[in-house]
């Protein structure tokens, strides 16, 4: 693939540092990247926002966020408040579609989940991957209450016509509860795809360089990774 689209079952579910572990992997593997960040909201001017966050971990990756509203909300509703110009579907897919043709991957992460509003008309991330005809991977917590959040962005997936790429766990924490441990198996069956890595729990609080060297291991070989998702499930089992 050269454009993956990455989304979240909502916020705060680690779709930065996924994003970062993915842009590390591959530029590992010898492949340029850039990263693409249609709306940035909740960062004021001069501050690092999401994209550049994916450089600090990643390393050699080209960033490109194409608006920033300074209200931590929904894209629509924080560029209404600021009175600025919402970004539209084709917005996103011109400038991911330039990056395509100077770059092996292109990841566009978005904000929240995949049907926030982008605009007044209703638009949405959907809309860009539709345009793209590019995948979706979903990140997703690792506890309770994340089966029924992954199988609805699936199902809106599929009801658009896209295809989910897999499901990606974007904290897996050190001490898993059984929610969480029973949900490896449970994810990729509420999602119709593949279970694709789990990110550790903290992985954003490492060093750039440590970030770099571990980050294949926590992806699977879809993902430029070596992480093995039955290994993982039978050694996290509930019995185990």
């Amino acid at each position: 693939m050269s454009v993956l689209v990455v989304t979240g079952t909502g916020t705060e579910v680690g779709k930065t540092v996924a994003t970062a572990a993915i842009a590390a992997a591959a530029l590992a593997r010898g492949r340029s990247v850039a990263v693409l960040k249609p709306a940035q909201t909740g960062v004021g001017p001069g501050e690092p926002g999401d994209a550049m966050e994916v450089v600090r971990l990643a390393g050699a990756v080209t960033a490109v966020e194409l608006a920033r509203f300074p209200e931590p909300l929904a894209p629509a509703t924080a560029a209404r408040r600021a009175a600025m110009t919402p970004v539209q579907p084709r917005d996103i897919a011109e400038a991911a579609g330039k990056l395509a043709t100077e770059h092996d991957l292109v990841l566009i992460e978005g904000a929240g989940g995949l049907l926030v509003r982008f605009d007044a008309a209703g638009s949405t991330l959907a809309d860009a991957a539709t345009l793209l005809d590019a995948p979706v991977l979903i990140v997703a917590p690792a506890g309770l209450g994340t089966l029924n959040a992954t199988a609805l962005t699936a199902q809106a997936l599929r009801v658009g016509g896209l295809v989910c790429a897999g499901v990606l766990v974007g904290s897996w924490p050190a001490g898993p509860d059984l929610a969480a441990r029973c949900n490896l198996a449970d994810l990729p069956e509420s999602a119709g795809a593949p279970l694709l890595g789990a990110i550790p729990a903290g992985a954003g609080a490492l060093t750039p360089a440590a970030f770099r060297a571990a980050s294949a291991g926590w992806l699977a070989p879809a993902l430029d990774g070596g992480w093995d998702a039955e290994e993982f499930r039978a050694r996290m089992a509930p019995d185990a």
